[in-house]
């Protein structure tokens, strides 16, 4: 297969360009996509972007991977409901410093290659830039009425709050990029997320209108969850690529935890693994279900890419000290078991107050949100303490609990675990 049949089959494609295949085909190509660096650590949402550039470049194609120093600063409306705070320059810095940092990780960049990888940012052609010239140079190829039929513009002019003229001017803005890749980087495509496509082709565009050329962009889908859920969002929030922000253990949980229907939909994106591997697992995986291959191939191949075999194994070996014997009691556990269990949230609790009641102590630790949540939560079955349900509201938190003298292991639901610190 070459690259776009590839890239089809895993489900990677949403919009493609006219003539992008053959392009493809026909030489080695340069390539880009924009990273936003409106966070100092990019999430899981931007795992597809960056399996795409590692593709193009397995593929013997140039990426460049491009950070918005100077979009991060206008925001892409693409998306979202409404304007967002806008980054102050030294928070911008840090955060490009970051997301370049963990995009290294990931392509290759040895000057040695002919398809080395590149990262470049936009500021460094927009800084020296005059609104004048821009307006004139620019601003004059593309017309209003163009920029205002695009979707996320669209969706935006008919809603509430409306639009400021920053934000109707990034797809002028991200299109330029495209322009002046293609002109000083001989950069003929972009990729990106669906959401972007309005964006992209304003660039296609301006390289048509301005430079005489011809560019290509194809786009991949936006990711969801087969329940409608968000996907990369969890009930404790963004599913981060920092370990700092998303520990190997979480990380390597939020693939574990996949539907059956989404662990085969993400096993084909997110693993590099074949199509003769990945349709063998699939039977296998309908055989005995339960045994959940899908699931534990897919979370052991991308904790891999992200955190590499290290935080794999540590992720690993938290997993079956939390689960691989439910029977077991939580006594068993060493204290250097609890003290290293890795990404579970941990909380403090004060000595005076043993003795309260099970639906207290989960408001005041903040495992619950409220009382009333905490009631409910035991009511149904949903609480453990040690490994072991509680199922009346009058279950007293006292001394003879503790394990080691100070701990308390308390699990809500299935996955979800806290270890709590007598202070």
């Amino acid at each position: 297969m070459n690259l776009i049949e590839e890239l089809k089959w895993r489900g990677m494609i949403a919009d493609i360009m006219p003539g992008t295949e053959e392009q493809l085909n026909k030489e080695m190509t340069s390539a880009y996509i924009g990273f936003d660096p409106t966070s100092d650590s990019l999430h899981i949402g931007s795992l597809v972007p960056i399996l795409l550039l590692v593709h193009l470049q397995k593929a013997g194609h140039k990426p460049f991977a491009l950070v918005g120093g100077a979009t991060g600063m206008v925001g892409d409306p693409s998306g979202k409901s409404e304007e967002r705070n806008l980054l102050s320059e030294d928070i911008l810095n840090h955060n490009l410093a970051c997301v370049k940092k963990q995009l290294e990780k990931f392509l290759n960049f040895d000057p040695a290659l002919s398809n080395k990888a590149e990262m470049v940012n936009n500021y460094d052609w927009f800084k020296d830039m005059r609104f004048l010239d821009f307006i004139r140079d620019v601003g004059k190829h593309i017309t209003v009425n163009y920029m205002s039929a695009k979707d996320s513009v669209k969706k935006r002019l008919e809603g509430e709050n409306g639009m400021s003229f920053t934000e109707f001017t990034y797809q002028l803005v991200q299109g330029y990029d495209f322009y002046w890749l293609y002109k000083n980087k001989n950069c003929k495509l972009q990729m990106g997320g669906s959401d972007q496509w309005g964006n992209i082709t304003t660039g296609t565009e301006l390289i048509r209108r301005i430079g005489n050329g011809e560019a290509f962009a194809f786009t991949c889908p936006l990711l969801t969850k087969s329940d409608g859920g968000k996907f990369g969002k969890t009930e404790k929030g963004n599913v981060w690529l920092d370990p700092e922000k998303t520990s190997p253990y979480l990380f390597y949980q939020f693939w574990l935890n996949a539907t059956d229907a989404d662990a085969q939909k993400w096993i084909k994106i997110f693993t590099f693994l074949p199509a003769a591997n990945i349709d063998a697992l699939t039977l296998e995986h309908a055989a005995k279900p339960e045994a959940r291959l899908l699931q534990k191939t897919l979370a052991q191949h991308v904790t891999t890419f992200v955190h590499g075999e290290e935080g794999y194994q540590k992720a690993l070996a938290a997993t079956e000290k939390m689960f691989a014997n439910q029977s077991a009691s939580a006594e068993s556990l060493s204290e250097d078991d609890l003290q290293s269990l890795d990404g579970i949230a941990r909380f403090d609790y004060a000595a005076e107050k043993l003795g309260a009641d099970i639906v207290t102590f989960l408001a005041e630790t903040g495992i619950a949100p409220s009382k009333g949540e905490a009631r409910k939560l035991v009511q149904a079955g949903g609480i453990s303490i040690n490994r072991k349900k509680v199922d009346a509201i009058q279950f007293a938190i006292d001394a003879s609990l503790l394990l080691h003298s100070k701990y308390i292991l308390v699990q809500k639901g299935k996955k979800n675990y806290y270890l709590v610190t007598l202070a």
